[in-house]
């Protein structure tokens, strides 16, 4: 019944080579030529061609698997600098600066945008846009104002300084304001845009910052006494007392910021940076990251002088860190112990044991962080890292490649030839 129904429904096999014989007869060039080769490659269930459903699958595959690069355009990527410069003059306008504060914002990114992108601005256009963002402290809104502190710190550089002089008295008055945003943001702004000798007027207020009970605006206060140590040290250093009492701050951030300024203030003195070191090594550091940054001050001093009188206390201290909760902390110690100078293999025995654990822990960043520690171990000692050969080998088929290289290398340098192959 099956090929009566196709002889009386569809065109059978005799049909369709006589219509084929015709288009070779009449259709010349490769559109005849094609016809028998169609009419060989039909199912006989499907009467659709193959080389169509195979053509279809192909497209299939395609889409699926489509290049994850691929992606939208920007909503930037056709702005014109003279029409945005043309639509910063609202601006200038009070009712749409207090009124349509997101449509300012959405003017400076696009001013932010063309500037990270390479475009030049004249003096004259520098100036019109400096001076109109300044118009934009008359509005409250949070986002703006957050918007307006980015754009000045970007295009300060390129403003001349008798220009900027205009903006300081509107910062100085937001370092003052009751919201803790505007007071931190605005510290950060003028540390980078003031110049030395206008940091007498300013100096005041960033100095009581520094023990604020926000730690924002501490932090903000600390960052801002970092970047003005390249321009006025001889201010910042007056700050001592005060970087000291938010070294013992109970906010982590705030630690973290005021161990670092107060490096940066003895950073010439070794004496004064070993009795800071001797302190903070008592238990008085809670901050992960300032923990991090005492072990490469502590590595630092070991580097210098192996054999000063408290090198074994310090020595101490980076062990008891392999038993911090943090695995930032335990890794930047145990990546200190290995580097120490004249080290030996039993010295690096207890940072190796942890870095030998990090080595299965399902983060990669842990993994290859390990494996590359060891690997420099292993350059200078390697029988201190062939015990870790078993752990090593499961990474050479790790996901990430450079982890996997890291192994591959590794082996070789600690393997022997019974193994190696």
């Amino acid at each position: 019944p099956e090929p009566a129904a196709r002889q009386g429904k569809g065109r059978g096999g005799a049909d369709r080579r006589e219509e084929a014989g015709k288009g070779r007869g009449g259709g010349g060039g490769c559109g005849g030529g094609e016809a028998p080769i169609m009419s060989e490659l039909t199912d006989e269930a499907n009467p659709r061609p193959i080389t169509v459903a195979i053509m279809q699958e192909l497209q299939n595959l395609k889409d699926k698997f489509k290049n994850e690069d691929d992606h939208e355009d920007s909503p930037f990527g056709n702005l014109e600098k003279a029409a945005v410069l043309q639509e910063c003059r609202d601006f200038h306008d009070p009712a749409i600066v207090t009124t349509h504060p997101r449509k300012c914002c959405q003017l400076i990114t696009k001013l932010l945008f063309l500037l990270t992108q390479g475009d030049s601005f004249s003096g004259n256009e520098v100036t019109d846009v400096f001076f109109g963002v300044t118009k934009l402290f008359q509005s409250e809104d949070v986002n703006l104002r957050r918007m307006v502190y980015l754009f000045i710190k970007e295009i300060a550089e390129a403003t001349h300084s008798d220009e900027v002089i205009i903006v300081t008295s509107s910062l100085v008055q937001d370092m003052n304001s009751n919201q803790d945003l505007f007071r931190a943001n605005a510290m950060r702004v003028l540390a980078k845009i003031i110049d030395p000798t206008m940091l007498g007027a300013i100096e005041r207020y960033v100095k009581q910052a520094i023990v604020d009970s926000n730690a924002f605006v501490a932090s903000s206060a600390l960052l801002a006494g970092a970047h003005l140590m390249s321009v006025a040290p001889e201010v910042v250093r007056r700050w001592i007392s005060e970087v000291q009492e938010a070294v013992n701050s109970s906010s982590e951030m705030v630690q973290y910021h005021a161990l670092a300024l107060l490096y940066q203030i003895k950073a010439h003195d070794r004496r004064a940076v070993s009795k800071i070191v001797q302190q903070l090594t008592r238990g008085a550091v809670r901050s992960p990251l300032a923990t991090c940054l005492l072990i490469r001050y502590i590595s630092t001093l070991l580097r210098e002088d192996i054999s000063a009188t408290n090198a074994r206390a310090a020595y101490q201290f980076l062990e008891s860190c392999l038993r911090h909760k943090n695995e930032m902390v335990i890794y930047e110690a145990a990546r200190a112990m290995c580097r120490l100078p004249e080290a030996e293999t039993r010295d690096m025995s207890p940072a190796v044991a942890v870095l030998q654990l990090f080595l299965s822990s399902p983060k990669p960043t842990l993994r290859f962080a390990a494996m590359r520690t060891l690997s420099e171990v292993a350059a200078r000692e390697p029988i201190a890292v062939s015990k870790c050969n078993d752990d090593m080998e499961v990474l050479v088929s790790d996901r990430n490649r450079s982890i996997a290289t890291l192994a591959v290398t590794t082996l070789l340098k600690t393997g022997s030839e019974g193994n190696i192959d």
